[in-house]
């Protein structure tokens, strides 16, 4: 038979790693993610070109 305190390193592993699963679950629901998989906003140098048009003096034209 074995001793039940040989299984104490093996729990307290399996808790920690829930504990944190958990800890990231609620990390997800409260912040979600970070970054968006893809902009929904035009490429920076479009959007540049576009809002100097947009804001170009009359005299330049």
């Amino acid at each position: 038979m074995t001793d039940p305190a040989d299984d104490a390193p093996a729990s307290a592993a399996a808790t920690s790693a829930a504990a944190e699963a958990a800890r990231r679950r609620r990390l997800a629901e409260v912040f979600g993610e970070v970054l968006p998989d893809s902009p929904d906003e035009p490429t920076p140098a479009a959007r540049d070109e576009q809002w100097y048009r947009e804001n170009r003096p009359p005299h330049h034209e």
